[in-house]
């Protein structure tokens, strides 16, 4: 009776990770704006990993199996937001129209072309030092 509970539990999380991760895909591919897929990435990599790994983790019990799926669960939430931050700076230095797709800073909005010459300017003090 044990191990049917504890084989529902296993599948139940693992199929919730495949949802997350086909949720992932298909909001890679609706949404437009970069940023916005780069949520939905991010976001279904977290969840995802963390519901596989904890279906994988009742399957395996207590023991060095799970210290390694712990272990792997660390890497990547440490080195999935780095890169998800990497990509966006990329994506903010170099789209010159990224005023039109944002609603919430009005200031962004409203000034463009302030901003963007003090941004420029930051970048120039930086390339000089």
């Amino acid at each position: 009776m044990l191990e049917w509970i504890r084989f529902g539990l296993t599948a139940f999380f693992i199929l919730a990770g495949l949802f997350c991760f086909i949720a992932e895909v298909i909001g890679s591919y609706q949404f437009d704006f970069v940023m916005s897929r780069m949520h939905a990435g991010g976001i279904g990599d977290t969840l995802g990993l963390f519901c596989i790994i904890v279906g994988l983790g009742i399957q395996a019990g207590i023991g060095f199996d799970l210290l390694k799926l712990i272990l792997v669960v660390c890497f990547m939430w440490l080195t999935s937001p780095s890169s998800t931050h990497l990509l966006s700076m990329v994506e903010y230095g170099t789209n010159k129209h990224l005023y039109h797709h944002m609603d919430r800073a009005e200031k962004v909005v409203n000034e463009p072309e302030k901003i963007s010459r003090k941004h420029k300017s930051k970048q120039k003090s930086k390339a000089k030092k």
